[in-house]
């Protein structure tokens, strides 16, 4: 008996299309692009960087700052490694293009498909500012950049708790910290959204993989041998 969302006309392109486990992920993927780009186009034309704007008390603000490397500001060194950075950006897209697309033929489950395409959409979404910030914005750039040195766009800042370590901490003590320290964007949301859902729902998205993992630790061959 055939699941309900699959079409009766087999896994032809244009069956694919009529499911609804194909369009569902491509208008996500598109909506969440077009939410982290109004936003950073946004804050870019309305905020200087350092600007900060309290949205929920101290604990949720706007802070706008520019991003020239991946998460928490690491960068890869120069111009060569900010053009490496955006090439395996974009070689990951691709990639999960990819691979979107084959488990839209294979009518994979929905949380699979939507985990994908939020973390396209995030990776998507910080090429765009990579590859045509710095000529699209160069009036208002703080840097100099042309085509694939723009800079990514972070403005989510949430310092929830702010404190010091206990003194007894080694290395740390007594200094301070602030949880949760690192300024974000849509798209970085979207990924790790995206991740956590592929976590929490790995062994229903992947329940054959999982009992190839199972049956194989159960193998009598596995077992140890034990002592007399």
């Amino acid at each position: 008996m055939e699941s309900p969302d699959i079409p009766a006309s087999g896994h032809s392109p244009y069956a694919v299309w009529r499911s609804y486990k194909s369009w569902l992920p491509v208008a996500l993927l598109l909506l969440c692009i077009g939410i982290d780009q109004w936003i950073k186009v946004y804050i870019k034309t309305h905020y200087w960087p350092g600007q900060m704007t309290d949205l929920v008390g101290q604990w949720f603000k706007l802070y706008f700052i520019e991003n020239n490397g991946m998460a928490f500001g690491i960068e890869l060194g120069g111009r060569v490694g900010k053009f490496l950075l955006t090439g395996f950006r974009i070689v990951v897209s691709i990639f999960g293009a990819w691979y979107l697309w084959e488990n839209i033929k294979k009518y994979a489950s929905t949380g699979l498909l939507v985990s994908i395409a939020l973390i396209m959409a995030g990776a998507i979404g910080n090429i765009i500012d990579s590859v045509f910030y710095g000529v699209l914005f160069k009036n208002r750039n703080d840097y100099q950049g042309g085509w694939f040195e723009g800079h990514v766009v972070d403005m989510f800042y949430a310092p929830m708790v702010n404190g010091h370590f206990p003194k007894w901490l080694p290395v740390w003590g007594g200094e301070e910290f602030t949880f949760f320290s690192p300024i974000w964007n849509f798209a970085d949301a979207c990924i790790t959204v995206g991740v956590a859902i592929i976590i929490i729902g790995q062994h229903r998205f992947f329940p054959q993989k999982h009992k190839e993992v199972a049956a194989t630790a159960d193998s009598p061959e596995n077992d140890e041998i034990q002592p007399a």
